[in-house]
């Protein structure tokens, strides 16, 4: 099966994370994608330019150019449209996927050919892949997806894999800030989509204090309680369940400092950092 990987960069991506990136979805895979698709979301600085124009040589590069920064909703579905194939793999600019990734989810994608989203589980890590901190699990299987789907986002974004078709029945990706693959689930799985998760570890995230602050604030609370709210309307939870989804949102997002609120993702959200990788 032939399939494509899209990423997007922009002026805060680290050049060199985004060049570990690169390599891990194409010269250090096993089965390596027909093309690579990268939407360069506004200005870089002259280090991302070289590095992109550096890989033409050796992989079926894709480059599409934002004048200004569009945002991650503007920048995934470019991407998504300009893709040649009918399954699209994501990835970040700055994670590192593991050498088998592709090949499990392909092999899965051909052997169930219902599945219109697949993801997996990520080691989040600090400044060393050696230094793993946590593990995001996300559940394997339609009915559990859909619960959790409930509570909080099933998916690591940066380990899926999808069906274009299947995708674009839900309009792809639209902007709801912070937030946009959940919004994107949310609406695939009103279309009627079946979801999966390999039991695997496929990405090797980098995460840090910075990443805690980002998940917190009153911004980052609106976003989600939006969220909630849209399910609510629409049936998908019980006023019970969007009363106690966004009271535990607030305690955590906004109630909580930047550090406990770290301590608290890594206790209760994330499996133990004695991680055997």
């Amino acid at each position: 099966m032939k399939f494509s990987v899209c990423m997007c960069v922009y002026r805060n991506d680290i050049p060199a994370h985004f060049d570990t990136a690169v390599r891990s979805i194409y010269h250090n895979q096993s089965l390596k994608p027909d093309e690579v698709i990268v939407v360069v979301d506004g200005p870089v600085n002259n280090e991302i330019e070289d590095i992109l124009q550096s890989f033409k040589s050796s992989i079926s590069l894709k480059i599409i150019r934002f004048k200004n920064n569009q945002g991650h909703a503007t920048a995934r579905k470019a991407g998504i449209e300009a893709a040649s194939n009918e399954i699209i793999a994501l990835m970040d600019a700055d994670d590192i996927s593991r050498p088998e990734r592709f090949k499990k989810q392909l092999e899965y994608m051909e052997k169930y050919p219902d599945i219109a989203v697949l993801g997996g589980q990520i080691d989040e890590f600090i400044d060393t892949e050696h230094n793993t901190v946590g593990r995001r699990i996300v559940p394997c299987n339609d009915i559990d997806i859909y619960k959790r789907l409930k509570r909080q986002c099933p998916f690591n974004q940066m380990t899926v894999v999808m069906r274009k078709d299947q995708y674009l029945k839900a309009d792809g990706y639209l902007d709801w800030h912070f937030n946009e693959d959940y919004y994107l689930w949310i609406r695939m799985a009103e279309a009627g989509c079946s979801f999966a998760n390999l039991p695997d570890v496929l990405v090797n995230v980098r995460v840090g204090e910075e990443m805690y602050a980002r998940r917190g604030g009153w911004k980052y609370f609106r976003s989600e309680e939006g969220l909630q709210r849209y399910m609510f309307r629409k049936g998908m939870i019980s006023l019970p369940r969007y009363i106690y989804n966004t009271t535990g949102r607030f305690v955590v997002q906004v109630a909580l400092p930047n550090k406990i609120r770290g301590w608290v993702f890594r206790k209760f959200f994330r499996q133990s950092n004695d991680i055997n990788v």
